[in-house]
């Protein structure tokens, strides 16, 4: 993944989703076999209607050109086999959509997937690849308001040299980094977050290997050739940016969580004796965090080391692919004062960017402005000093209301980036200062109430800027909506409540400009909690 341009400016205005955040039903009530998805048939066709063809775009402020409308997803199987001589993956995916206009056309996002085959309805279809679109028309004009199944054969190469990639391509297989926007280079889609779905997934793997993905367990199929399927479900809907699908040789290492909760790690065998005490961390971790944000929302929790080490192969350290969160082997590696921050802010993202998605790309402050405010609070009540010696929430935020104007200038308001800036310091540690700044507004019940409130509400759906603003003004009594939008909107640094004393440093050229936290996440974690 590239750096970011931090030079780039902001566009001048900010377009609008096409669509309101929606709730999605359970997976397990939308996913059943892949046959039950392959055979649906297309409802009650109208031969008069002709439809047109979906628009290919949501509108999103950040990523224009991602997600498709017309239609919205329901559940998806994808059926991979990887051929460990090639090491190309065999595939089908096959989607369940409903409908939400008549329909000539629709298109999935797909790049770098050598397409063979496309069937709508079970009906073979025409289709063609548009940069990094992939246009389906189907034998027939699709009815609005149906219930339509979408089936594409594919191979994909891990290795393929691509303007962007999710693939992680090691020494013994592979695993996935789709966040932002690279899922559709693994499996053609609706790739974006306010578009979750359910999802099931079957990897045949040759002897010796081990395939894992998101969810749970449910079937294990021995096959001709040594070769062995397993089959894993979901039991609440992804975003696309948060599945994970990885082979190799790997060991699965089951503990308990609090109140029962399975946890799972996914550990390349050479290395597993080596991880342990990294690994152990976990169920303090999420004993920690349910404390204060309620019950672990998913079926599971754990870690994905993936086997490799190879600083090109991603570039960040960790990344929160739902229910199994993906590391570097050798970050996990330190002593606990140095990834536990960390690890605490990749748990909090089953919350706040996993459980609640964010509607747009633009409101990503609530996915890792919170993930930072807990990770650094988790660190100073054990006394660990961050990178710049301090060890209090209050003194971390003065630092950081001090960098505020400057940031503003270079980056951009909080809730405001574009696509070159969306990762840096202004979403993570600038997000916090919000958090921060409301927090000292309404005190800390009011604020955990409406931490808790927000996550129930908007659970297993996407939730927006405006959603979190009006939850706050709901739960305090108190219109919220002025003082928050000038935190995250604003052009310069609103005062602190409880700290008239805090003073912003002026912009200066001088001054760095807030960190980089290419891909999503840290480069290194000492650098940044």
């Amino acid at each position: 993944m590239r750096r970011p341009d931090l030079t780039t400016r902001l566009p001048e205005r900010k377009l609008t989703m096409r669509y309101r955040t929606r709730v999605t039903a359970p997976a397990t009530a939308l996913i059943g076999t892949a046959a039950a998805l392959t055979t649906a048939p297309l409802a009650h066709a109208a031969p008069k209607e002709t439809g047109t063809p979906g628009p290919e775009t949501l509108g999103d402020p950040v990523f224009p050109s991602l997600g498709n409308d017309g239609y919205r997803a329901l559940a998806y199987h994808l059926d991979l086999a990887y051929d460990a001589t090639t090491r190309l993956v065999d595939a089908t995916a096959t989607l369940r959509i409903h409908t939400t206009q008549a329909l000539t056309r629709l298109s999935l996002d797909a790049l770098g997937l050598d397409i063979r085959t496309v069937r709508v309805a079970g009906r073979p279809a025409t289709y063609e690849q548009v940069e990094e679109k992939l246009r389906i028309t189907p034998a027939r004009p699709l009815p609005a308001n149906a219930p339509v199944t979408v089936c594409v054969e594919y191979t994909a190469d891990p290795r393929r040299e691509l303007a962007h990639t999710a693939w992680v391509a090691t020494p013994d297989g592979f695993a996935v980094c789709p966040q932002p926007n690279s899922a559709h280079t693994v499996f053609p889609c609706n790739d974006h977050p306010a578009d979750k779905a359910g999802f099931t997934f079957r990897l045949t793997v040759p002897s010796g290997l081990r395939g894992v993905a998101t969810g749970a367990l449910v079937r294990t199929e021995s096959l001709d050739g040594g070769r062995t399927a397993y089959t894993y479900r979901s039991r609440s809907p992804i975003a696309t940016e948060l599945v994970q699908i990885t082979v190799g040789d790997y060991v699965i290492k089951d503990r308990q969580g609090p109140h029962g909760l399975p946890l799972r790690d996914v550990v390349p065998v050479a290395r597993a004796a080596a991880l342990e005490p990294a690994l152990a961390l976990t169920p303090r971790l999420v004993e920690w965090v349910e404390q204060r944000l309620g019950a672990y929302p998913f079926e599971t929790y754990g870690l994905l080391p993936c086997n490799t080490d190879d600083p090109a192969a991603f570039d960040f350290t960790g990344l929160e692919t739902q229910t199994l969160t993906l590391y570097k082997p050798n970050y996990l590696l330190q002593e606990e004062s140095r990834i536990g921050s960390h690890m605490m802010h990749e748990l909090v993202h089953s919350y706040f960017g996993n459980s609640v998605s964010p509607a747009t790309w633009a409101d990503l402050w609530l996915n890792e402005g919170h993930a930072d405010f807990y990770g650094l609070l988790y660190r100073y009540e054990r006394g660990w000093a961050d990178s710049l010696g301090l060890t209090t929430m209050e003194a971390r935020m003065k630092d950081t209301y001090a960098r505020g104007d400057q940031w503003r200038r270079t980056s951009g308001p909080v809730a405001s980036p574009n696509a070159a800036n969306l990762f840096d310091s202004q979403r993570y540690l600038g997000g916090v200062l919000v958090l921060y700044a409301l927090r000292q507004a309404v005190g800390e019940d009011v604020f955990h109430a409406v931490e808790r409130t927000f996550l129930e509400r908007y659970r297993n759906s996407s939730a927006s800027t405006e959603d979190y603003i009006a939850v706050a003004s709901e739960v305090s009594g108190q219109d919220q909506s002025g003082f928050l939008r000038d935190w995250l909107y604003g052009t310069k640094t609103p005062r602190m409540p409880g700290h008239p004393d805090w003073t912003v440093t002026p912009v200066s050229s001088s001054l760095r400009q807030p960190e980089s936290r290419t891909g999503g996440h840290y480069h290194d974690n000492s650098a940044t909690l």
